[in-house]
């Protein structure tokens, strides 16, 4: 790498609360990646901003990395004249705090500029590259199944001609500045978000709705993993599998980065201190991005079926919630 390259522009939006993982997660990032990186951590009070501070900053001293730590007041005066002229996306942004993922990284890139969103559970277990941010449309991460949810906003959507893509997980998103904001605007002024303040997976459904209309896709599902806690898995854990092992049986050593969503998270340290991901590998070679797939209606209401039908039957009652 040149020494002039520029450094690739990371945002990671999040709370002091999940400082826990997010150190484990954003140590890794610092530690790993085979590029230099100006990394802008977006968060709640400056009280918040603080403890974040102490924690990351250490981790990037003597590193090649820029780290920058802004509280959400910053972000506010950014968006009280970036966002004048949107009002949804205005009071969008005081609805749940994920939904800040979609809004604020783009106060602070310039046009042209990439914007890669990072969530602050996502680990990168060895030596590893982003991939191309493309000219138009979206990357985002593949996952089985979608977190399109709430039901009924999901529905609403339909209903008043919102297409969406299936399988999108957004752990990791990258789209180049501007964020299309006259139609995030549409967007938000066509389903009721303010109803459902409350729930993080409406983030999903303006991410799938926007790489519907922009396009792009999915990076690649083997290096950019999405962590599925499936039946599978449950079934184990209930049987007395810990998470560490959990983590060991996933095929690491081609992930670029884990999804470490849900309750994965919350094994990371413990496993950085096992010594699982203390032999990194080198997989910097780029990674082609896959089609966006369609989310028809009829998918959407089989598996809302399915999911009616498992719990009739007990069945998460039998798999418990981890």
């Amino acid at each position: 790498m040149s020494g002039d390259e520029r450094p690739r522009k990371i945002y990671v939006v999040m709370g002091a609360r999940s400082l826990p993982y997010a150190t484990a997660c954003v140590g890794s990032l610092l530690r790993n990646a085979a590029e230099r990186l100006d990394v802008a951590v977006l968060t709640d009070s400056a009280d918040d901003a603080a403890a974040i501070e102490a924690a990351f900053r250490p981790l990037a001293r003597d590193t090649r990395h820029a780290l920058v730590v802004r509280d959400q007041a910053d972000a506010d005066r950014r968006a009280a004249t970036q966002y004048h002229h949107y009002p949804a996306i205005q009071a969008f942004r005081h609805g749940h705090p994920c939904w800040r993922k979609i809004t604020d990284p783009a106060l602070y890139a310039a046009d042209g500029e990439e914007a890669v969103i990072l969530d602050p559970d996502v680990y990168f277990p060895n030596r590893f590259t982003f991939e191309r941010t493309p000219a138009t449309g979206f990357l985002l991460m593949w996952q089985r199944p979608n977190c399109l949810l709430p039901e009924d906003l999901v529905r609403q959507a339909y209903d008043r001609g919102v297409a969406m893509a299936d399988h999108t997980d957004i752990g990791v998103c990258q789209f180049r500045a501007p964020l299309p904001l006259a139609a995030l605007e549409t967007l938000l002024g066509t389903i009721d978000t303010a109803a459902h303040a409350r729930s993080m997976h409406v983030e999903s459904i303006v991410w799938a709705a926007l790489a519907e209309q922009f396009g792009g896709g999915y990076l690649n599902p083997d290096a950019w993993h999405c962590f599925a806690n499936g039946v599978t898995g449950r079934l184990a854990r209930r049987l007395g599998q810990g998470g560490v092992a959990a983590l060991q049986a996933l095929p690491l050593a081609g992930m670029k980065a884990l999804h470490a969503g849900g309750i994965a998270k919350h094994w990371l340290a413990e496993a950085e201190a096992a010594g699982l991901f203390a032999h990194p590998r080198p997989l910097t070679a780029t990674t082609a991005a896959r089609p966006f797939i369609d989310y028809p209606r009829a998918k959407f209401e089989a598996k809302m079926r399915n999911r009616r039908i498992a719990r009739r039957v007990g069945l998460y009652k039998v798999l418990g919630a981890g």
